[in-house]
């Protein structure tokens, strides 16, 4: 059996020093010496023995005890304690040094874990987003305050019971993230299910997070009214103004005709000849009658292109080759040569007709820019790893106010309708791609990258 380290210490000890004890004891008791003092020696010389071995056992497993004491109270988590063990260039005052060191990186280690601990559990507790922990057997173990009013009960009732007691098991289960229509004791709402994984203390567990879109969805439909009524009153009204003008001086006229009796007719409709004073309020009728036509006209191809907007059809997905359509979109242009830049030979799964038709847009776009500088437009492609990307680039003057570009009839053009773009960027996010528009850098013109994601591609 492996004897203990105190004792293999003293027994070293007790060893190192036998010979010297052994040789003083023999030439003590052979020499020519009085048995008293013999004795009187031998007790002395045995009794020091003793005593340095008694103190140096001391001197060397005091120090070690006393680093296992605070290694102890470290491992407790009690970071307080300190130890004074020799100078600061022997091993003992390093050894100690390095134990203190240590224990306040670990103090302000863990006063960092409890501030970021008590942080996080503020923002749990005050977000406005129902969170639920759960282990590995799905027995919840946390639920923020948005979550006991959700469900109506307290933490501490449902704490420890399996999500299934609590009505939460099927929503474990199934795709994340997902939207999905669900009814709580506090609420029956549309909610974003999010579910992630995590360890704490080295066990599974598992985050259920529920976020109530109804609230945003009310304030995107309330801002999508507003834009929608704004835009529309003002196009309205552009067209009910000269209408209504126009009608009460009509009105007026004939309502003065009236008065002046039917025998006022036209002179040429008698054969005389000569214009009679009516010709001019006849006049006035054709002009003001082409004016309403003209207006009504304009008001319907106005809400004709709403309409457009908002019945854009589900892409039907075929093989579409990148060159053979931009080919094809470009040889519709006849005002500019346009300069092809080709890129890989690509094929992609997508509406022909919906990208002519996005397409067709930036390059018109893009001549009229061009047009305005004598200078010239380019188109091209690239594909990448994850992504197809057509690119169409002008020499024109650059984006005015690239705030405003997918906002439904903002245009800049004088004959502009303001939807071009709109529909563009609608026709992209069908097929999961996206549409940007910028001025280039470094030099003037705009530059349109269509990017359709490679889940798009054959």
């Amino acid at each position: 059996m492996k004897l203990p380290f105190e004792r293999r210490v003293s027994l070293l000890a007790l060893l190192s020093a036998l010979p010297a004890i052994v040789v003083a004891l023999v030439l003590l008791w052979t020499g020519d010496h009085q048995p008293r003092t013999q004795w009187t020696l031998t007790i002395l010389i045995m009794g020091s023995s003793l005593g340095l071995l008694i103190a140096l056992r001391e001197r060397l497993i005091r120090p070690l005890q006393t680093v296992s004491n605070l290694l102890a109270a470290l491992q407790e988590g009690d970071y307080s304690m300190r130890a004074q063990l020799g100078g600061p260039a022997d091993s003992l005052g390093l050894v100690a040094h390095e134990v203190n060191t240590l224990g306040s990186t670990l103090r302000e280690q863990r006063l960092e874990v409890l501030e970021a601990t008590a942080l996080l559990r503020r923002v749990m507790e005050e977000i406005d987003v129902a969170v639920f922990a759960f282990d590995s057997e799905d027995r919840l173990v946390f639920a923020n305050r948005a979550a006991v009013r959700l469900l109506a009960r307290s933490e501490e009732s449902m704490k420890g019971r399996r999500a299934t007691s609590i009505g939460l098991g099927d929503l474990l289960d199934g795709q994340s993230p997902r939207v999905a229509d669900l009814a709580f004791p506090a609420a029956a709402s549309r909610w974003e299910v999010r579910i992630s994984d995590f360890r704490q203390d080295g066990k599974p567990h598992r985050l259920l997070v529920l976020s109530d879109l109804s609230r945003v969805l009310r304030e995107e439909e309330r801002t999508a009214w507003q834009r929608l009524i704004r835009v529309l009153g003002h196009e309205i009204n552009n067209s009910l103004a000269p209408i209504r003008s126009i009608a009460q001086s009509l009105s007026a006229a004939l309502d003065a005709r009236s008065r002046t009796g039917p025998e006022m007719l036209d002179t040429e409709a008698r054969g005389s000849g000569e214009p009679s004073a009516d010709v001019l309020p006849r006049q006035e009728l054709r002009q003001g009658l082409e004016v309403i036509s003209g207006r009504s006209e304009a008001l319907a191809r106005f809400l004709s292109s709403y309409a457009q907007l908002a019945r854009l059809p589900q892409p039907r997905l075929v093989a579409l080759d990148v060159g053979e359509w931009i080919g094809r979109v470009v040889e519709l242009e006849t005002r500019l040569d346009i300069e092809i830049q080709p890129g890989p030979p690509t094929r992609i799964q997508a509406d022909g007709d919906q990208l002519d038709q996005l397409l067709i847009n930036l390059v018109d776009n893009a001549v009229d820019a061009a047009s305005e500088t004598d200078g010239s437009v380019r188109v091209g492609w690239s594909s990448g790893p994850a992504f197809v990307e057509v690119w169409v680039e002008d020499d024109g003057p650059g984006l005015p106010d690239s705030g405003n570009l997918f906002v439904p009839f903002f245009t800049t053009k004088a004959d502009g309708s303001g939807i071009g773009l709109a529909l563009s960027r609608q026709i992209a996010e069908a097929h999961h791609g996206t549409l940007v528009l910028a001025n280039r850098n470094g030099s003037g013109g705009c530059l349109a990258r269509l990017r359709l994601p490679v889940s798009s591609a054959a």
